[in-house]
């Protein structure tokens, strides 16, 4: 039985409709990207049961987070192929050369045929099973029925919904949520253009753009030169990497209320995990009792609000014998 989360409310205060807020030709970011498209997701999801997680996730593989060729010259978030498909088509080569894609004539439209494509066809019928907020479930179950050829796609979009923080968009406060998200942005008009400016564990951040560095970002900001490095606890000349974090505020002494802690997936830091939650770094060392410059392992929790749980035992401690 198919298992469908009907959202009610009295007021929809988010259009269906989506807004690019990029220039043209200038690349979107992760997070731009997700603020732009949570809202169709959620609705979506209240359509048809596909948890926003998953809808989000597998837009922004598939998309490059809405930077792809097809998404761009087809607005194709999906990488759907044209199989029964009866409109618009674009060609591009993908698992061999000049293939048939659907082209659409808003992102939106390739939201809402995502949905469809997987409603209608049988071979996806057993994810409608699924509890809607499993997503490492969904995730194997578009694997196993062969949505995409790669052998880590289900991985690919658990570490997408982890790292996102995406799961809070499944469950009955989602499209408030969703409005949070969508809303909450500012924008800062520099000699660069303009620069989003979101706020995470209550501090202000942008995301890091192709050719950035800190002295660029400072001046840019108008900010002091120490100020980005200090902030983001980071050697003032090291090199950005495009979508990471740069914080505007120094980070926090704990995580957001509702972050107790983190399990740590393949390739992470604790650099990585200090920037995804706005935790001081040395903050993050002492609720672990961790010595610095300690790496984790994968599938270790790191603490982000208070210190690391008392191991106890109920092992008894042992008799003492006098001799008289």
């Amino acid at each position: 039985m198919r298992r469908v989360y009907i959202l009610v409310f009295t007021v929809l205060a988010i259009s269906c409709r989506t807004t690019s807020y990029k220039p043209t030709g200038q690349t979107l970011t992760r997070q731009e990207y997700i603020r732009q498209y949570v809202p169709i997701a959620v609705q979506e999801m209240n359509r048809t049961g596909i948890p926003a997680s998953i809808k989000l996730a597998q837009a922004i593989l598939e998309s490059g987070d809405g930077n792809s060729t097809l998404a761009r010259r087809a607005n194709n978030h999906f990488g759907i192929k044209c199989h029964d498909w009866k409109g618009a088509r674009i060609y591009h080569d993908d698992d061999a050369r000049g293939e048939c894609f659907r082209k659409y004539r808003a992102p939106e439209e390739s939201f809402r045929d995502h949905s469809d494509f997987l409603t209608g066809r049988s071979r996806y019928a057993f994810l409608f099973d699924l509890n809607p907020t499993d997503y490492k479930a969904w995730a194997a179950g578009l694997k196993r029925a062969g949505y995409a050829t790669n052998p880590n796609y289900d991985r690919m979009l658990i570490r997408i919904i982890e790292e996102n923080q995406l799961t809070q968009y499944d469950n009955a406060s989602a499209m408030r949520r969703a409005e949070r998200t969508a809303s909450r942005y500012t924008t800062r008009t520099t000699a660069s253009g303009t620069r989003m400016v979101d706020v995470r564990n209550n501090i202000r951040y942008i995301e890091a753009r192709e050719g950035d560095s800190f002295a660029k970002l400072a001046r840019e900001l108008n900010m002091m030169s120490w100020e980005l490095p200090k902030y983001n606890e980071s050697p003032a000349d090291r090199n950005l990497v495009a979508g990471e974090i740069i914080y505007l505020q120094p980070k926090r002494n704990r995580a957001e209320r509702g972050n107790d802690y983190h399990v740590v997936l393949e390739g992470e830091t604790i650099y990585r995990i200090s920037q995804l939650y706005g935790v001081k770094l040395e903050r993050l060392y002492r609720m672990n009792s961790l010595s610095a410059g300690y790496e984790p392992a994968v599938g270790e929790k790191i603490w982000l609000r208070g210190n690391r749980p008392m191991v106890t035992t109920d092992v008894p401690a042992p008799k003492i014998e006098f001799e008289l």
